[in-house]
């Protein structure tokens, strides 16, 4: 056992916390799971953790006992709340529990620089979640480094490459400021209850700065024309950006006739700055 509380069935039975599909839950109860995507974030002695839906606080009790300063969890599950606060006494002035939303809590209002973000994030606002933390409106961001818990498939297309089926918008949100990988892929069956499918855990490192320069809207609005026609040559998915897009493609080092699925980042943010300059 990681600290001398009880194991997760027992919490989960004496508060009858059944998982709950609008909440988007799947609680995983092996606490050396949860402690092994704590490792993940690396070093938490000297930083406040962010955590997103925490549960019977599974991945709370990994984060507090590999030695995270102070760890803020945002639950919209009132059911959870006695669970959690039974954890907090355990470890004395280290969690703050707060009840929301987690899309509408204010969460910087609460945490001390250097900040990590490590989540078992509920499946239904994973994806938005982790474009907000991507997108702010000033970049470098309040978080140093986000440990998330996916559905595989979308973990894959976070860290997907070029050519690749999985290779879109997300990878290069994600890529343009940081650097990501796959720490960790947990079948179904490591979950209460299983989901259909496999989740995989990414750990992504921010950049201080952005690997190309482009200005963030104009980029975003490229890439999303792009892959919302993938299947389109270019010169076509764009023409709405530019009356002659071609010449602007191809001043970009990029062909005409090519698929976004095609075209790596740094041509992508040429492209945004020619655009942007036209």
């Amino acid at each position: 056992m990681i600290d001398d509380l009880p194991p997760l069935r027992d919490v989960i039975r004496t508060h009858d916390l059944r998982a709950k599909k609008s909440f988007g839950q799947n609680f995983l109860l092996d606490l050396n799971l949860t402690a092994r995507i704590a490792r993940a974030a690396g070093d938490l002695s000297g930083a406040d953790v962010l955590e997103v839906g925490p549960g019977p606080g599974g991945l709370t009790r990994g984060l507090l006992a590999e030695g995270a300063r102070r760890v803020l969890a945002i639950e919209k599950d009132a059911r959870c709340l006695p669970a959690l606060a039974e954890i907090a006494q355990s470890y004395p002035d280290r969690l703050q529990v707060i009840e929301g939303d987690a899309l509408a809590v204010d969460a910087l209002a609460h945490l001390t620089p250097p900040v990590k973000v490590v989540a078992n994030l509920p499946y239904n606002v994973g994806t938005e979640l982790l474009i907000r933390w991507m997108t702010p409106d000033i970049w470098p961001p309040f978080w140093d480094s986000l440990t998330l818990m996916f559905q595989r498939e979308v973990a894959e297309r976070i860290v997907a490459k070029p050519g690749s089926k999985a290779y879109g918008r997300l990878a290069l949100m994600v890529g343009w400021r940081a650097d990501a990988k796959i720490v960790l892929n947990l079948p179904p069956e490591a979950f209460t209850p299983p989901p259909k499918v496999s989740s995989a855990v990414v750990h992504i490192t921010k950049l201080n700065a952005p690997r190309f320069p482009a200005d963030a809207k104009v980029l975003e609005r490229v890439v999303a024309m792009a892959f919302n026609q993938r299947r389109k040559m270019l010169r076509a998915a764009l023409k709405g950006l530019h009356p002659d897009i071609e010449t602007l493609l191809q001043a970009s080092g990029i062909a005409p006739t090519a698929r976004a699925e095609e075209i790596g980042l740094e041509q992508f943010c040429a492209l945004a700055r020619a655009l942007k300059n036209n």
